[in-house]
């Protein structure tokens, strides 16, 4: 279940890190995977999660989860895990009734109403959801979004996003030290010139990178692509390089296997 992957982080459920933004960037190849291991990862660690889930539905990643040991159901209902249903929510703004807006108050994708521009109503959805409540049991919070490319598709200005996530980062990873994890989707030569900026931004203020790349040669039925994992140590030390490291993996029913390239057991 992802043991590799913790391995090769240097990550632990009892004592994850604070105050980290980590951005995960897939081309030519789908990056969804990481997203299910770092939101099982934290709910192991009885992490309060807020996860903006904008591109499947709860009963997807429900079920995904429960084939990694989570249930995202319990967590939910616990207090735990406060999932935002994008697709439910886009539904519901552009087709459900006036009046059941009115009472609804402002919601998180309120902009897709045409009423604002900016994402406060979504920043502060995020911030009352991991604001401590009393007496809470749950540890550091967590800011999971997948992805953050669909705000853009939704009308979002690049701008107003990058706001959204320097707000997310004072509030979670600097006031409450917890964890920000996003999704970037982005696609090689793409003309997609919002997109590719997006993710350009969000790199240079990354404490740990997670990119996931089509193989050169195309498909393959033993290695699935490749994982590049880049620490931004140059954000602490001046002068200093970022660590990078590539490997291949294979993503496997329960599991994802990773090996240094051209050492897979195909291969071997």
């Amino acid at each position: 279940m992802f043991a590799e992957l913790n391995q090769l982080l240097g990550a632990s459920p009892q004592r994850p890190d604070t105050g980290k933004f980590t951005l995960l960037r897939d081309t030519r190849a789908d990056g969804s995977f990481l997203v299910h291991h770092f939101l099982s990862f934290y709910l192991r660690a009885g992490c309060k999660v807020c996860f903006v889930a904008l591109l499947q539905s709860f009963s997807h990643y429900r079920s995904v989860a429960l084939r990694l040991g989570v249930s995202l159901t319990a967590a939910r209902e616990q207090g735990q895990l406060v999932f935002l249903e994008g697709l439910k929510s886009c539904l519901d703004l552009c087709f459900g009734e006036e009046e059941q807006e009115q009472s609804a108050g402002p919601r998180p994708l309120q902009f897709l109403s045409g009423s604002t521009s900016d994402l406060k109503a979504l920043f502060d959805f995020v911030q009352t959801s991991l604001s401590p409540a009393g007496s809470a049991p749950w540890g550091a919070p967590v800011l999971l979004v997948d992805d953050l490319s669909v705000l853009l598709g939704l009308g979002a200005s690049p701008l107003a996003v990058l706001d959204f996530i320097h707000y997310c980062r004072v509030a979670v990873c600097s006031q409450l030290k917890g964890n920000i994890v996003v999704l970037v989707h982005s696609q090689q030569d793409s003309a997609d010139e919002e997109n590719e900026l997006l993710g350009s931004c969000l790199w240079h203020h990354s404490d740990l990178i997670l990119w996931v790349q089509g193989l050169a040669t195309g498909f393959c039925k033993d290695v699935h692509g490749q994982i590049k994992i880049i620490r931004r140590v140059s954000l602490e030390l001046l002068g200093e390089q970022d660590q990078v490291q590539t490997y291949q993996y294979k993503i496997q029913d329960k599991n994802v296997s990773f090996f240094a390239p051209g050492l897979s057991a195909a291969v071997l």
